[in-house]
């Protein structure tokens, strides 16, 4: 048998801005980390990661071993804390499984997956809620393992936000909005989504702002302890981005919301972002758009979209998707 581990060739990693040179398994710098103590779990963390590599093995085993393991009272562990393992082309790929912990005392696991014969891609799914250990894949001696398939679009969509870019509380790391869309487009894409913890800091402005993208979909609504907050940092943020990326496409979006969070504290929350984009429209810049949670989910099923009050479920991702997509699909044709 041969085993890869993550950082070896021919295996590719996606979704990780700087493991081409750290070769470590989190979203951020440390240096980015040490500057934003509350990233230093969160930081370390890999949700839109993907392992990817071609396959002719027709079957192939994955193991997974994790630093951390806990009970999320949100999602499951087959939501967070598994590989989920896809084969075929991006955009119309199959599942094929998770490799998924027993319970949350074994820290371990793996899975054989079935492919049938032929060359094929094959994309693994990093958990969202752990900090990795390690991933390994095993095949037979005489199987074939080489690079997988480009992107259609190399240059990642950016999203930064809250604990809903992060993937809470889909049922699988696949099923967010933004893994949803990546799918359907072809397109790579990094997620800076943190669970309570993205509120606009200029260090995270500095840090984004040198990434090159494709598209960045600006979305730290829930995130913002109060308007006021908002009010404070949203415009600033995007104005420090626009310094070192004046003509990326940029995509603001409000919080999604239940019938019964629709109050004054959202509406005034809605104006602010709607400010910041009406202004940069003012000045002339034609590569903004906004897009409003209101147009997210119908009146008559608005309830069954979210898990709680704030968070989407599956219904309530694929509903985020289906609007945010068009816009991002725009920018990205118009630029190819």
């Amino acid at each position: 048998m041969k085993t890869y581990r993550f950082d070896t060739e021919p295996l590719k990693m996606y979704g990780l801005v700087r493991f081409g040179q750290d070769r470590l398994l989190q979203r951020i710098p440390d240096e980015l980390i040490a500057s934003m103590p509350s990233l230093e779990f969160l930081g370390r963390r890999c949700p839109g990661a993907r392992l990817e590599f071609k396959t002719d093995a027709p079957e192939f085993k994955l193991r997974l071993t994790l630093k951390t393991l806990s009970v999320d009272v949100g999602m499951a562990l087959t939501a967070v804390q598994s590989l989920a393992v896809f084969a075929g082309p991006h955009s119309s790929s199959r599942f094929l499984g998770l490799t998924r912990p027993g319970d949350y005392e074994h820290f371990s696991c793996e899975a054989i997956f079935k492919k049938g014969p032929g060359l094929e891609n094959i994309q693994v799914w990093l958990p969202r809620n752990e900090l990795i250990e390690s991933v390994e894949l095993e095949t037979a001696e005489d199987a074939i393992v080489t690079q997988p398939d480009p992107y259609r679009y190399e240059k990642p969509v950016v999203f930064y936000g809250s604990s809903i870019t992060e993937g809470g509380c889909s049922s699988g790391t696949y099923n967010c909005y933004n893994a949803l869309i990546s799918r359907w487009l072809d397109t790579d894409y990094l997620n800076f989504g943190f669970s309570a913890a993205a509120k606009g800091e200029p260090e995270m402005a500095d840090f984004l702002r040198e990434i090159p993208m494709s598209v960045f979909v600006y979305d730290y609504d829930h995130n913002a302890p109060t308007p006021e907050h908002l009010q404070a940092t949203h415009e600033p943020f995007f104005l420090r981005f626009r310094e070192k990326q004046p003509d990326t496409p940029v995509i603001m979006l409000t919080r999604p919301f239940g019938r019964f969070t629709d109050n004054d504290d959202t509406k005034k929350r809605r104006d602010i972002i709607a400010a910041t984009y009406e202004r940069a429209q003012a000045r002339g810049d034609k590569n903004v758009r906004f897009i409003d949670a209101r147009d997210y989910f119908s009146e008559a099923d608005r309830e069954i979209a979210l898990m709680d009050t704030c968070h989407p479920n599956d219904l309530g991702f694929y509903r985020m998707a289906e609007r945010i997509c068009p816009v991002i699909r725009e920018f990205l044709e118009s630029r190819s």
